[in-house]
């Protein structure tokens, strides 16, 4: 599996390149916070909805101090306010209790299943969202899961599975040193552009040569989405 993926990385950085990020890491808190946002929405969405948050306080202490009611207007735009809400107080009250402060600057010093486990004991942060504050804000290598990834690796054949958690699991430990956030945005936009939910623009696509999906589409070509904005590199 670890030289398919490897395959697979090159052909995608041969047509996207490498993909840029920042040079200085993000919080971890406002990863999670971001990525919790990004639940069930585009990234425009869930950008405008952590700027609102972000703009209404000076540190997010502050956020403990709004009604939930408050909290679920300001982030309305992303969608499941009410859910999203909660999720967010939940965790930093959590924080508070748990370590007297509100941070995540802790869970630096442990390694990528007990940051997995810490995070994931919270109501409303699943894998995918722990995953991405190990790629995003701690540097790991670790690529996140989401529906897109699990629908492009499933569909060319590189796993079997049932659900986003149950791929993020399979290529864990085959995902090439240093590599982790170039095969997990590149995928995102191969997810976009290319290997999308229904219709593939498979007479375009940069991995068909790894690709083993039985009912390729090479008909009807249609225009590429440009949509090239993602949340969690935009989070400085």
């Amino acid at each position: 599996m670890k030289k398919k993926i490897q395959n697979i990385n090159k052909l995608l950085i041969d047509h996207f390149g490498i993909p840029e990020r920042s040079k200085k890491l993000p919080d971890p808190l406002d990863i999670i916070i971001g990525t919790i946002l990004s639940q069930n929405t585009n990234d425009k969405n869930s950008y405008k909805a952590f700027l609102n948050l972000k703009k209404s306080v000076k540190v997010w202490d502050d956020i403990l101090k709004m009604k939930p009611s408050q909290v679920e207007k300001l982030i309305k735009v992303a969608g499941l306010g009410k859910q999203k809400s909660q999720a967010i107080i939940n965790l930093l009250k959590n924080l508070k209790k748990d370590n007297g402060r509100i941070s995540l600057n802790h869970i630096k010093k442990k390694n990528d299943e007990e940051i997995i486990d810490e995070l994931t004991s919270h109501k409303g942060i699943g894998v995918k969202t722990a995953s991405c504050v190990l790629l995003f804000a701690l540097d790991r290598n670790i690529c996140p899961v989401d529906t897109h990834v699990h629908r492009i690796l499933n569909r060319i054949g590189l796993v079997k599975t049932a659900t986003p958690e149950k791929t993020f699991y399979a290529i864990k430990n085959f995902i090439p040193e240093k590599s982790a956030h170039s095969i997990h945005t590149n995928l995102l936009r191969l997810g976009r552009k290319y290997c999308t939910p229904t219709n593939p623009k498979c007479y375009d696509c940069p991995i068909g040569s790894e690709c083993n999906y039985p009912d390729k589409n090479y008909s009807n070509k249609r225009a590429i989405n440009k949509n090239d904005f993602f949340l969690l590199d935009s989070i400085k």
